[in-house]
């Protein structure tokens, strides 16, 4: 039996990519789910229901040329915020947050913002 605590389904989320295993999406997106991409920036691209999210997110998982990494994870009730990097192949990276929200055992949002040079403002001197 599969645990619907928000804290399981975030790591097993989290261990497809890591892993590059697609099938451990399964049973984890929500009918309803909404998700935000990091790009084009500056707003991302939105994506609403399970099948574009679960066609979206086994792609990246499958992904063996890229590689994401998590960070932290921290769990409060049914929302997660994930901090991650996501390694490119040749070498780059960018780092980022994902801000997850979890009901029934399912994935119903997960909102994806990220680190760019280019965003960054001058600090005061």
């Amino acid at each position: 039996m599969q645990s619907n605590d928000t804290s399981e389904i975030v790591r097993r989320f989290n261990r497809a990519f890591e892993e590059h295993d697609p099938a451990l999406l399964e049973d984890l997106v929500a009918p309803d789910c909404v998700m935000e991409s990091i790009q084009p920036a500056p707003n991302g691209t939105r994506y609403e229901g399970s099948a574009v999210n679960l066609a979206f997110w086994k792609a990246m998982a499958a992904d063996r040329i890229n590689r994401f990494e998590v960070e932290d994870t921290f769990v409060m009730g049914d929302r997660a915020n994930v901090r991650w990097r996501f390694h490119f192949g040749d070498g780059g990276s960018v780092r980022g947050v994902s801000l997850m929200r979890v009901q029934g055992g399912k994935i119903v949002e997960a909102l994806a913002y990220a680190k760019s040079p280019g965003d960054a403002a001058p600090l005061p001197e």
